[in-house]
């Protein structure tokens, strides 16, 4: 999919975002290998562990739809950050061997990166032979 799309996508899921602690604003849009597009914000939460981070809501409902293999994704925040370790480690469960990673900020810059280079070394299933 397009970049600009997917930019869109998760700039306007970031909106969404419930960050009432940390006011940062999270959003996500990946592509399945299908093609098919799920979006996701940040959803904070008093307790911090209770706390979702936006690309694992994406996932999340990825995967409750059986689309278990991830092409693209885009982080959208307004500073440009990157992906949390935790949400590196979901990536590494479903990521498509090209999964494509793409990071951009509120001023139009953008990071692109195969997942591989996010995270090199990534646990994975094939770890446990199953």
């Amino acid at each position: 999919m397009e970049k600009t799309k997917l930019r869109s996508l998760a700039k306007d899921a970031s909106e969404n975002a419930y960050s009432p602690y940390s006011h940062a604003k999270v959003g996500c849009a990946l592509v399945t290998e299908d093609g098919s597009v799920y979006t996701g914000c940040n959803v904070e939460n008093a307790s911090y562990g209770g706390t979702i981070c936006a690309e694992r809501v994406a996932i999340t409902k990825a995967v409750s739809e059986k689309k278990l293999k991830l092409k693209q994704i885009y982080i959208y925040t307004k500073e440009g950050w990157p992906p949390c370790g935790l949400c590196r480690q979901v990536m590494s469960e479903f990521a498509a061997p090209d999964l494509e990673v793409i990071m951009g900020d509120g001023n139009g810059k953008e990071t692109s990166m195969p997942f591989k280079d996010l995270m090199p070394l990534s646990f994975t299933p094939d770890h446990l032979n199953v």
